[in-house]
């Protein structure tokens, strides 16, 4: 299996409940909006307790991976300006995109989420590009290429088409409202 990226990892093993809750809220104050959780948990409950908490406090919960006893849940730390304006020119929705992508086979979709967030859910043939590293692997890509770029709610990849763009990439279009209401195919994890 692909090894899942965490921002931090927080150990809440051997913890009944509520403490995993109280270390996780204490954990995700440290991180920066966009990064990710790995808490590491025994307590059976801690997997309704976390995607619970996680919807309530307005962080998106990616999933749950069990090795062995441990259950290792993944949270990524929401941003306060998740409705942050667009500034890319280019925009397709979700339902356009997922037309698209029937019938034209040469479309290149960069997904701009961070590792762990594409590893449980993403649309098949994305290349994951965590937006951190963009600007790093620029000369992997075509500049000529037809570029669809994901994320979950449109701004991580709205900042990416926008540096696509500035780079010399003649052909970008930032994909709206993003994973978060995607109903197109995906693959990844199965939880």
């Amino acid at each position: 299996m692909e090894n899942l990226k965490a921002n931090l990892t927080l150990d809440a093993t051997g913890l009944a409940c509520p403490m995993p809750i109280v270390k996780t809220k204490k954990a995700m104050n440290s991180l920066e909006p966009g990064q990710v959780l790995e808490i590491q948990a025994t307590d059976k409950g801690s997997k309704a307790d976390m995607k619970a908490w996680a919807e309530s406090s307005g962080h998106q919960y990616l999933g749950t991976i069990e090795e062995g006893k441990v259950l290792k849940h993944y949270l990524h730390k929401s941003s306060n300006d998740e409705s942050m304006e667009k500034k890319h020119q280019k925009v397709i929705h979700n339902e356009e995109l997922e037309k698209s992508l029937e019938i034209n086979k040469n479309i290149v979709l960069i997904d701009v989420r961070e590792y762990a967030e594409y590893a449980f859910n993403h649309i098949p043939n994305a290349i994951s590009i965590p937006l951190g590293e963009l600007e790093g692997k620029l000369n992997e890509l075509n500049k000529e290429d037809e570029i669809y770029v994901v994320c979950r709610t449109g701004n991580r990849s709205d900042l990416a088409a926008q540096k696509l763009t500035e780079n010399g990439f003649t052909y970008v279009v930032n994909v709206v409202p993003g994973m978060s209401q995607w109903n197109g195919e995906t693959t990844g994890i199965i939880d």
